[in-house]
């Protein structure tokens, strides 16, 4: 298993993807094996033709009439007839099995890629898996639906058309052969550059797909620091080494094309010499070596289309393999096997973190968060709030240190179990294509139209819902009803209603909404989720106010814990934050 860069998702090897094209294969095995056979019984009607037409010259040869001649043109178109009838069924049977399989590949790649941790994701950028989920599985598509069964009709037509030479004379057959060596000379250098060729052309893809996704969604951010410049050199520097992998590939195919294209008449230049020399000591008749030559002169044409679909095929190895590597994604130590937690109390001990390429952002944090608290994290910005949040929903590991929920490490639960257990909920947020229903379904698909009404509710948008045109009917996102960031806040918040865990972790989960609606919503879902312990990680103080205790963070550190009144009174830093706070919200009334 290779990873095709630092932070991207692994390529599978060779031997991995031929597995998986082997439990594709088998997963819909009586549909292959019914291409296979009609591909034979087409490419054996095609057979007949030659042959009948070398019987037609011996026939001439014999004096016969006109009458012999007939009869043997008329097997001939019947056999044609055959073989289109049998040819189109195949590939009727070929594309439905192709179709069937495309859409295993696409189902398996949304459940892996669901099943990953979201720090593997993050790590590898979204630019990799969007390349990897449309253009990869894409060309994955195209090889199943249209590729696989024309080189299927192909490579039969092409061993019945070799194996009918041999059968007329095994010399012809061996000369025959001997013709197709400079193709085969030129198909293996061919294929000993091609796959690394594609797979540095697929991770190249990725890179720009990255670049351009990144600065996108960061766009304010690129012309609040005037980063323009540097995003464009990015850009191009990314471009120029896709540009260079491409017109590496397209090399490959100048080179391999121009001489297998040369290299056609060579069998049959070869078979018609040797046959006349043949024909001349009375070893073999003028019928079997116009038969022959005719045999390898049909062999052009499978030939051509296999090496035509081999070359497709390499680019459509390396793109399985990329999709197929996601199968080999670091999941952690989470697994089926996975503990279950004895409770809902959770723990963090002696906890240190730092990112790849910067400083400590935690050092030496300890908290313990009781079951049905709600626990409100304060503290200046850079303090470490949203990377202790990260801890705690698992998306992150501790350098150093554990933090367990109920004496099990979060992060080593597997992801489906971590999800009832741990709910992580920040400003960024989603809006996915669809109706309002299918939005909020995601998050529990069994939950009843009451149910969901009673979760928009408690996040105070039931009003603005049953406003919209055919209500949870309505279709939202492109081409359908837009959303503000309110809105889809709102959307994310009864999702985790909905989704019922017993921690939610409010990451500035409100920051979108004004401040009246936001404090509406909080208590909102404090009231629903009685019972369950809340995370607030909060700017806002009127948060921290309503929580049972208060967590201070300062410089990567937890230095104060109680609840607000005794933190008031004790007069730290939450006492100053709060006077600051509370004056300027004073002077704002």
């Amino acid at each position: 298993m290779t990873a095709a860069g630092e932070g991207l998702l692994p390529v599978a090897d060779r031997a991995t993807v031929r597995r998986a094209a082997v439990r594709l294969v088998r997963a819909d095995g009586r549909a292959f094996a019914a291409a296979l056979l009609l591909n034979a019984l087409a490419a054996g009607a095609g057979l007949v033709g030659p042959w009948l037409v070398g019987r037609i010259v011996d026939e001439v040869r014999a004096g016969h009439g006109v009458g012999a001649v007939d009869r043997l043109a008329l097997w001939i178109l019947l056999c044609a007839l055959a073989q289109l009838l049998l040819a189109r069924w195949a590939r009727y049977v070929g594309y439905r099995f192709g179709e069937r399989t495309l859409a295993r590949v696409r189902e398996e790649y949304v459940e892996r890629v669901l099943a990953l941790p979201a720090s593997v994701v993050e790590r590898a950028g979204t630019g990799d898996l969007t390349a990897r989920g449309t253009a990869d599985v894409a060309t994955v598509g195209s090889t199943l639906r249209d590729i696989g069964p024309e080189l299927l009709v192909n490579s039969v037509q092409a061993l019945f058309v070799l194996g009918a030479v041999f059968a007329l004379d095994p010399l012809l057959g061996a000369f025959g052969l001997l013709g197709l060596t400079p193709i085969w000379l030129a198909l293996r250098w061919y294929l000993r550059r091609a796959r690394d060729g594609y797979l540095a052309e697929g991770a190249a893809t990725s890179e720009v797909a990255e670049i351009v996704a990144a600065t996108a969604a960061g766009a304010r951010t690129v012309e609040a620091f005037r980063l323009g410049r540097r995003r464009i050199t990015a850009s191009r520097d990314a471009l120029e080494t896709s540009r260079r992998t491409r017109f590496y590939t397209l090399f490959l195919r100048t080179v391999f094309f121009p001489a297998i294209e040369v290299t056609y008449t060579v069998p049959v230049a070869g078979v018609l010499l040797v046959g006349g020399w043949l024909h001349e000591r009375g070893t073999v008749g003028v019928g079997a070596v116009v038969a022959a030559a005719l045999y390898l002169r049909q062999f052009t044409e499978p030939l051509d289309q296999i090496l035509m679909r081999v070359e497709q095929l390499q680019n459509s190895g390396a793109s399985f393999a990329r999709v197929e590597g996601l199968a080999q994604a670091p999941r952690g130590d989470a697994g089926a096997a996975s503990p279950v937690p004895a409770d809902d109390r959770i723990d963090v001990r002696e906890v240190r973190y730092a990112y790849e390429r910067g400083g400590e952002v935690l050092r030496g944090v300890d908290l313990t968060v009781r079951p049905g608290e709600r626990l409100a994290v304060v503290g200046p910005s850079g303090a470490g709030k949203t990377t202790l949040s990260r801890l705690l929903a698992g998306i992150d590991r501790p350098g150093s240190g554990a933090v367990t929920v109920g004496g099990v490490p979060v992060a080593a639960l597997e992801p489906e179990l971590l999800r009832r257990q741990v709910v992580l909920v920040t400003q960024e947020h989603h809006v996915f294509l669809g109706t309002v229903r299918d939005n909020l379904l995601i998050a529990e698909p069994e939950a009843t139209d009451d149910e969901v009404w009673a979760a928009l509710a408690a996040v105070g948008a039931d009003e603005w819902v049953r406003d919209l045109p055919a209500g949870l009917d309505t279709r939202l996102g492109t081409g359908g009803t837009a959303t503000d960031g309110s809105q889809a806040q709102q959307l994310a918040l009864a999702r985790v209603v909905l989704a019922d865990p017993h921690t939610l972790i409010l990451d500035e989960a409100t920051a979108l909404l004004d401040p009246t609606t936001a404090r509406h919503t909080e208590r909102a879902l404090a009231a629903v989720l009685e019972g369950r312990t809340v995370i607030a990680i909060a700017h806002r103080l009127h948060t921290a106010h309503d929580a049972d205790r208060v967590a201070v963070m300062e410089n990567g550190r937890l230095t104060e814990l109680g609840t607000h009144e005794e933190l008031v009174t004790a007069g730290g830093a939450y006492a100053a934050l709060w006077r600051t706070w509370h004056g300027d919200a004073g002077s704002r009334g």
